[in-house]
């Protein structure tokens, strides 16, 4: 048998796995990760939520962190450094205060009447609508979050039903409204069994034909540990991602139901628990390649209280965002508008400290330089990921890309093998 012979029997053997490889780990999808969800609960919702949010944000970095200097102090980082990010995060909070938004109808909504909640769904659905209005126009900067949606109920059998209507609502309104974009998310809580996945994927179907709006997206709250270790003994979150493709778009973990769920007493149960390492070492495992999302928890310490109260809790928030960050998780959920400074601050700390490396990195890789290093096709990808995701947040801006690598964002998209980045 010649060479080519031989080559082409590989490739009738392996075509089937070639297949499924290319289907079942696809790559980057190109598009914006969040680095953050905001939950409100959809009784504390309304159009002036997200403009709330940013001015009650910038009111406590105002009150706590007057200035680079006083905000380095409060959060006890090296001189210099709050200098790099602190006029970068006010801006932020006054332009994109909250990336994405999630109206709960879960934990914390609670449980209603019928009548109640079928009232709230709609209400919702049309403020939602009337925030993205305004964020439209020229004038409502800070109004609208890019990305949005809502959380239903779980699919268990005590919610089902509850769940389902209120999604059903949901839609309706916002598919009448013409108020349903690319950047709508849904989120499924407590999955505890594939199958549930496949009954989500069976419901958006039902109500894209029913009201003939776009692909619905959802993602997977991972909070049970049967979705982490299933009876049988397999990861069943990889099955579930599997289960929901291409809908499937993210894996957010749930920090205090899945603590509570191995045992672990409520003092302990935190974002850096070895039980939520553990769990979020799989959902990496299991997202990766697929061009699903992964997200960290929270924390339930809020910076409320007197002056010092607040530097704690913005301490403990800042080195628990960053510790996320530095193991590869590039979002988490916020619950209060005082930690919107140190998601920003401690996210674009993390982008500042390391673009000056990456960029180095990046033009010795393209053969414009030496960098000491003897980077691989897939560190490269990496590297220019990481310069994207700052770019994405405002951490950096596109001259300093320009200036420091020497290469547009379209040649920066192919490096990081994300052509069709987008939001």
């Amino acid at each position: 048998m010649s060479l080519e012979d031989l080559i082409d029997e590989l490739d009738r053997r392996l075509a089937d796995a070639d297949a499924a490889l290319a289907a079942d780990y696809p790559g980057d999808r190109g598009a914006r990760q969040p680095v953050h969800t905001v939950y409100v609960p959809a009784d504390k919702y309304d159009g002036n939520t997200v403009s709330d949010w940013g001015a009650e944000a910038r009111a406590a970095l105002e009150q706590y962190g007057g200035c680079a200097a006083e905000l380095a102090e409060a959060l006890e980082l090296p001189p210099g450094l709050a200098d790099e990010v602190y006029e970068r995060v006010r801006a932020k909070l006054a332009r994109e205060p909250i990336e994405d938004l999630r109206i709960d109808f879960e934990d914390g909504y609670g449980t209603r009447s019928d009548e109640e909640e079928d009232a709230a769904a709609v209400a919702a659905a049309r403020a939602l609508t009337q925030s993205m209005r305004a964020g439209a126009t020229a004038e409502g900067a800070g109004a609208a979050a890019p990305y949005h949606g809502l959380r239903i109920k779980s699919l268990e059998a005590p919610t089902r039903r509850r769940g389902l209507r209120t999604l059903e609502l949901f839609v309706r309104e916002l598919s009448a409204a013409g108020g349903l974009t690319d950047g709508f998310v849904i989120t499924l809580p407590k999955v505890t069994s594939v199958e549930q996945v496949e009954a989500m994927v069976t419901v958006l179907a039902a109500l894209e034909r029913e009201y003939g709006v776009p692909e619905l997206k959802f993602e997977i709250q991972v909070e049970t540990p049967q979705a982490i270790l299933g009876s049988d003994g397999t990861a069943l979150i990889s099955r579930m991602i599997k289960a929901g493709a291409p809908r499937v778009t993210g894996l957010h973990y749930g920090t205090y139901d899945y603590s509570a769920s191995l045992g672990v007493a409520a003092a302990y149960q935190s974002m850096e628990h070895p039980v939520a390492d553990h769990a979020k070492d799989v959902m990496q495992l299991a997202a990766a390649g697929t061009g699903v999302f992964v997200s960290d928890g929270s924390t339930n310490v809020l910076p409320v209280g007197d002056r010092d109260a607040v530097h704690a809790a913005w301490r403990l928030h800042l080195r628990l965002v960053r510790r996320s960050l530095a193991r590869g998780i590039y979002q988490g959920w916020d619950m209060h508008p005082a930690q919107l400074p140190t998601r920003f601050v401690a996210t674009y700390l993390f982008y500042r400290e390391g673009l000056n490396e990456a960029a180095l990195r990046l033009r010795a890789y393209l053969g414009q330089g030496e960098s000491g290093y003897l980077d691989e096709p897939a560190t490269a990808v990496a590297l220019a990921g990481f310069v994207l995701r700052g770019l994405d947040c405002g951490a950096v801006d596109p001259v300093e890309v320009d200036k420091l690598i020497g290469v547009d964002l379209a040649a920066l998209a192919q490096l990081a093998r994300r052509p069709g980045r987008g939001r």
